[in-house]
């Protein structure tokens, strides 16, 4: 079969032939049609990510055809469309994940391939109002976000939320769903032309990082913040609690812009502010997730299509950011 393989650190992503998956007892085998990529795979190409290994077949999100399983396997999902949790081995606690935690895509083989591996614990149907690309778009993104949204921020209806950095998947996907539930949404971007896609898509105003002003001005168009959702953390964090209202949640995953800097400690006690770290999401929260888009018949905002081949250029496209929506490749 074709895939993707990362050969090494300093070598650009391999399109070549490997041997198609054998399967375990309870594992299914997915035929990719297609597969999308996050802002870890652009990590782990440029050797910015823990426990790399060589070679190995990157991509965490993917839907497609269940082809075959192995014993001990549901055999019903032969033949089903299908979207796959890249989360596994979770644990037994719901507030965090286990040691045992992996992603697909590192260590495991992943789906930027014509074939790809699972455990048939984590296929869901695949929503019927999406089309392949648009289902391939959803499960490590929108399952990060419903997390930090609703299980972690407890975002509601009528909440004013707060999404930091709109334009990429889990900022898009935060932003339809925080509509989707009811909560008045406003944006940041270092882009006004993001900002102005943000505003077709739900949101209620944006503003743009760059300004010097930028947290008056939202304090100004909004009155504060109940949940915010950050993934860059860096200095303009430092802001953050200055614009939220007394018991908000902000909720973090990620960090581009660097680390969290020094903070007024007494507005987040005397507010009772919460600062809420977050990472994926459980099975329970990709059930969830998947009722939402259900419920609501959200589509991703998808950005640009690859075919496999042209991996390289698919995420040399995500390194400077870009992209508006997700970037998803076909097999």
């Amino acid at each position: 079969m074709k895939a993707i393989v990362l050969e090494a650190a300093d070598k650009p992503l391999a399109y070549k032939d490997v041997e198609k998956p054998t399967l375990q007892p309870g594992e299914a085998l997915v035929q990719i049609k297609a597969a999308a990529l996050n802002r870890r795979d652009y990590w782990i190409t440029v050797g910015k990510y823990a426990g790399i290994k060589y070679p190995t077949i990157l991509g965490s999100d993917g839907a497609g055809i269940v082809a075959d399983v192995g014993s001990d396997a549901d055999k019903h999902w032969i033949g089903k469309d299908v979207i796959i949790n890249p989360g596994y081995g979770w644990g037994e606690h719901d507030d965090y994940q286990s040691d045992d935690f992996k992603i697909l895509g590192l260590p495991a083989d992943g789906t930027l391939a014509e074939y790809v591996k699972v455990g048939a614990e984590f296929l869901h149907p695949k929503p019927n109002h999406l089309t392949w690309e648009q289902a391939a778009a959803i499960p490590l993104g929108a399952l990060t976000t419903y997390r930090a949204l609703f299980t972690k921020g407890k975002a509601k209806k009528g909440d004013k939320v707060l999404i930091t950095g709109v334009g990429g998947g889990t900022g898009t996907f935060a932003l339809q769903f925080a509509v989707a539930a009811g909560c008045q949404v406003f944006v940041t971007s270092g882009s006004g032309e993001k900002i102005e896609r943000a505003r077709q898509l739900g949101a209620s105003a944006g503003v743009n990082y760059k300004a010097q002003d930028w947290a008056e001005q939202l304090l100004q168009l909004s009155g504060g913040f109940d949940v915010i959702i950050d993934s860059a953390l860096g200095e303009g964090f430092a802001k953050l609690p200055e614009i939220c209202r007394p018991g908000a949640r902000i909720v973090i995953f990620g960090g581009t812009a660097g680390n969290i800097p020094a903070l007024n400690g007494r507005k987040i006690f005397w507010r009772q502010i919460q600062i809420i770290g977050t990472m994926m999401g459980n099975e329970h929260d990709f059930k969830g997730m998947l009722e939402l888009v259900n419920e609501h018949q959200i589509i991703p905002v998808i950005d640009e299509v690859f075919p496999l081949s042209q991996a390289n250029e698919a995420v040399a496209k995500m390194e400077n950011s870009s992209q508006f929506g997700k970037i998803v490749i076909t097999v």
